[in-house]
């Protein structure tokens, strides 16, 4: 088979199989401008967006990818160099592996070089909606208050040096001023990241850093500026060295391809400032209220992520196939979405939890996606505080059960305090809190609690005894060096005496 670089030029000489945009690229207009060109974004907006011009022809909706930080210049001189093309590989769970050219991307500017061009950009008459891919801790909110940190040196940063910001608020502020100022429509908003309410939380922010310095300016971003609430859902590694391989051999050189598995699902409340593309077209679901579905997700397949991610890194398993392969952690956290969090869901319409919980093991398993459990632990601080923590606090007002979350807490400390799995093997933290986590859990050598006594991401927890109790049971058993396994195992038995008793 004949290897062919991936570029506009030799799309018509791919092989067969590989599918390419039918459209005319050259032709595009740039109607969404999309800030953190990540993984998850290639392999789900992007992926949504392609295949919608795709079938229809809409060239309004070509995608101008924006970098903030320097840590993006790799991935804009890739996708420079490729004509802004790069493929999805696919992996079936049989082995398959399909692969797909997404050309709708038409730009990528780097924010650090030239942050007028990007807040043009956005300001554009063309540019209908700005989504957002910056991760969780992006947001720049304290969870357990919910409120903007204005502490943060890069917000003061940019409060003082608005033509020259840092974050995003800075660059939608600096946008939408320009908006009002000429008298047009604002841009759509569009947060996809997996955060419940991601859209109420992104306008509570932005209202509230925009207040500091322009009130009316505030005033008018909050009854004029759409922000749709959206739950995301694709399972995407981070790209490394064998995908690449991957698509050399599948006919492709691809400086950054993207890997994800066949499952995807976008749920979009129909709130947009402006026009939108047609995405139900493609599988994209549109509605009224988008609650049910975030909370479905985050509570069930992220925190279940959180759960294998740190507990299956103690165990030395190093992706989540890996752990959830192991009988005693697929019992794990059948128990855990079953019992911990399944009762406190509302219905969620059109779907039948049963089935959506073995969809999410079975997904999980796919031998072909090897999702690092160093990807899934990265930033816990934003997640725990996200995915895990609210269903604690919930079960807690009802009487429910948190033994399992209790013990992720209590393994994510320990964890986080020697950076070792229970085997001696070095693990690799990546979390913006990582200095202060490890403080934090080291404390809890002497003091028990003392990894509860952060509420930027436990909130009041440490003040429940009963929780308080059931956590410092399990930092006991593990500091003293008793295996996980051991631990789960136990956990199991007595929550099945439990069930049986009650």
């Amino acid at each position: 088979m004949d290897v062919i670089s991936l570029q506009q030029s030799t799309l018509s000489s791919l092989p067969t199989t590989v599918a390419v945009p039918e459209y005319d690229r050259q032709a595009l207009q740039s109607g969404i401008v999309h800030v953190g060109v990540g993984g998850f974004h290639r392999s789900h907006q992007a992926f949504y967006t392609d295949n919608y011009i795709n079938g229809s022809d809409d060239l309004r909706w070509g995608i101008c990818g924006v970098g903030l930080r320097e840590a993006d210049r790799l991935v804009k001189q890739h996708l420079e160099s490729q004509d802004y093309l790069y493929s999805i590989l696919t992996k079936h769970p049989d082995g398959h592996t399909q692969v797909q050219v997404i050309g709708c991307m038409t730009d990528f500017l780097m924010a650090p070089d030239d942050p007028e061009a990007v807040i043009s950009k956005m300001a554009a008459d063309e540019t209908y909606i700005v989504s957002l891919t910056i991760t969780e801790g992006g947001y720049n909110y304290d969870p357990s208050s919910g409120e903007f940190d204005f502490t943060n040196p890069d917000i003061q940063h940019d409060l003082t040096n608005p033509d020259k910001p840092k974050l995003i608020f800075g660059y939608l502020a600096a946008a939408l001023a320009r908006r009002r100022k000429t008298d047009r429509p604002p841009f759509t908003i569009q947060s996809c990241d997996n955060i419940q309410h991601n859209g109420d939380i992104t306008r509570k922010m932005l209202v509230t850093y925009i207040r500091a310095f322009d009130h009316e300016l505030a005033d008018w971003v909050e009854s004029h500026v759409c922000f749709p609430n959206a739950m995301v859902d694709r399972i995407t590694p981070a790209t490394d060295q064998s995908d690449l391989a991957l698509a050399k051999n599948l006919g492709i050189i691809d400086k950054w391809p993207v890997t994800c598995e066949p499952f995807h699902q976008w749920v979009i409340e129909d709130k947009f400032s402006q026009q939108r593309p047609a995405w139900e077209l493609v599988g994209a679901q549109i509605v009224d209220d988008v609650t049910p579905y975030e909370t479905m997700k985050i509570r069930l397949l992220n925190a279940s992520h959180s759960v294998l991610g740190i507990l299956g890194s103690l165990r030395g398993y190093q992706t989540i196939e890996q752990a959830i392969c192991d009988p005693l952690f697929t019992k794990l956290i059948t128990e855990f979405m079953d019992k911990e969090v399944t009762p406190i869901l509302d219905a969620v319409p059109g779907i039948d939890l049963s089935d959506y919980k073995k969809t999410l093991i079975a997904r999980f398993a796919n031998p072909n996606i090897k999702d690092s459990l160093t990807r899934i632990c990265s930033q816990s601080s934003a997640k725990v505080s996200t995915f895990l923590v609210p269903t604690i606090m919930e079960n807690l007002k009802s009487n429910g059960n948190t033994a399992i979350a209790s013990l992720v807490i209590a393994g994510w400390c320990l964890y986080s305090d020697t950076h070792l799995t229970q085997q001696g093997e070095p693990l690799e933290i990546i979390d913006d809190m990582a200095e202060t986590l490890q403080q934090a859990a080291h404390a809890s050598r002497i003091s028990p609690l003392a990894f509860l006594e952060q509420p930027s991401i436990f909130g009041a927890l440490v003040e429940n005894t009963s929780f308080c109790n059931e956590y410092k049971s399990y930092i006991s058993k593990l500091y003293a060096g008793v295996a996980i396994e051991h631990i789960i195992v136990s956990l199991l038995d007595q929550a099945q005496a439990k069930q049986v008793y009650n």
